[in-house]
Parts: C-alpha cells; structure tokens; sequence
C-alpha cells in the first residue's frame, strides 16, 4: 500500500482486462484455451462476470492457427454481444505468421479499440514486423474510425516511437499502454524494467503492466501497487498456481480482481472503463 502512494500517478479505479487467447498456446498446452468463436465468447463472458470490463481478443482459423480473417472476427464479436457488455479490444498482432497488411484490416469492424504495436522486434524465434509507414498508416486509420489504440511496447525505444507518433498527431491523448515484459527479444520481467517504464509515460496515461509466464502474478501486483490497470487470461499464463493448469481465463480474472480488493482499489465496471480510457467510439 505504501508503495502506491509515494509514486506520482492517480490512483483509479482498475480496469481488468481479459486475454482469454493469443497467437502461441495451443489446446495441448492447455486444453481450456478457447480457440474457436464460440469458446473465445464464453470465456469472454466468464470474464466480464469475475470482473473483466475489456476483453482482449486474438483469433484462431478452424485449425487453430492464427489469423486476420474478418468473418472469424466479426463472428466473435457478434458471439461476444450477444453475451455481455464487455469492450472489446482486437489484437492487430494477430501472429508473427500473419502478414501486416492483413493485421492492419482487423480495424476496419470499428471495436473500441485495437493493439497498435509500434515496432519490429525478434519475438521468441521469429520476427514479429511492424514496418514504420504500416503502423503510422494502422494509426492514422485508427484514428479516422475512432478505434482507441493500445500502445503495446516490449522495449524502452519502443516507447520513444510512440511519443513521436504523438508529437506527429497520429495518436490522441491521453495515450493507453500496455508494457509487455517477459518476451525474449523484448525487456525482462523484472520490477526494475517496470519502473524505468512507468516513469518515463507521459502524464495521464493509462497503463497496464503484461508479464508473461512465471512473473505474471509479481509483476501484476507491482503494477497495481504503482497504480497501473492489469491483465489476466491465458494469453499470459497457462496456470494458477505452479503445477495447476488454470481451467480458463475467468479464475485468472478472478485471482487478479481479489489481488486489486486485497490492496484496497475499486474495480472498473464497463462504463466506468469507457469513461477512464476516454472511448470515442
């Protein structure tokens, strides 16, 4: 608690975030991972009950491998209203597979918002490309449709090409960041990373902290200490505990939502989310 409030940020009500999916897990690493439309809207809808107010979407072809396809998307979306209330957050990284030119279209169903990750990085043993007249053409058509970007940065310069996206108009204030730690060829999952992230935001950022794997529940917590939002799901680990696979993503929700209560932080409803991250769409 103390921590909290010796640092400079406004301490809010949290916003949890569900990421039920991502691009590399698969149904052998955990059977629970949803993968299909219907799986991924009921997981979703789990969520958003244990306390969820985004939801965090990548998606899967009928063989389980990632894709941009946009009926697939728009399906899921459409499974996911007809479930809950819950914002939806598309991911335009889809998978390191993907080409970007067909991540990039992911925005053209107008969700709230969409990642926008602003550069190439080596990504585990791949590539994950961002090229830079992509993402500032991703950004400037995000802002056109109002689709709120979430700044995903796995490196100090990463957020450096964020600001001077900024400074170039193609992203509105208050910016939304998502610090993803853990990822080889990105920063380690450390607190002292964290830190040096956090201080270096512009004022009035939102921000959540991502850590995948093992460091997931420390550095959550760190984060919501520093007055950060969080996220939970599969996406970011596979288990509840060491040795228990987790049996979705609604008791990682959960376990993140009694993490906030236990240091004495509200939880955000939808609406409460929507005015926070100041949605447009």
């Amino acid at each position: 608690m103390l921590l909290r409030y010796r640092t400079p940020y406004i301490v809010r009500p949290v916003i949890l975030t569900v990421a039920p999916t991502g691009p590399l897990a698969t149904k052998q690493d955990n059977p629970w991972l949803p993968t299909q439309p219907d799986e991924i809207a009921g997981q979703v809808a789990e969520a958003y009950a244990a306390g969820a107010a985004v939801a965090h979407l990548h998606l899967r072809d009928r063989d389980d491998r990632p894709t941009a396809d946009l009926d697939i998307a728009a399906r899921t979306l459409e499974l996911i209203r007809e479930r809950c209330p819950i914002l939806v957050q598309l991911s335009t990284g889809v998978g390191l597979m993907v080409p970007f030119e067909e991540r990039e279209r992911l925005v053209e169903l107008r969700p709230e918002m969409a990642t926008l990750n602003p550069c190439s990085m080596s990504f585990g043993d791949g590539e994950f490309r961002n090229p830079p007249a992509g993402v500032r053409r991703l950004a400037a058509r995000m802002r056109e449709l109002r689709v709120k970007p979430e700044l995903e940065i796995y490196d100090t310069g990463h957020l450096d090409a964020c600001l001077r996206l900024r400074d170039e108009g193609l992203l509105a204030e208050p910016l939304q960041f998502s610090i993803v730690l853990g990822v080889r060829g990105g920063m380690a999952a450390t607190a002292e990373n964290l830190l040096t992230m956090v201080r270096r935001l512009p004022a009035g950022a939102a921000w959540q902290v991502i850590a995948i794997g093992r460091a997931n529940l420390e550095l959550t917590a760190i984060g919501l200490a520093l007055g950060g939002n969080c996220r939970a799901g599969l996406e970011d680990t596979l288990h509840l505990r060491k040795g228990e696979l987790a049996p979705g993503s609604a008791p990682l929700v959960a376990r993140a939502a009694a993490l906030a209560r236990s240091l004495d932080l509200d939880i955000a409803d939808v609406e409460g989310a929507r005015r926070q991250l100041q949605l447009e769409g």
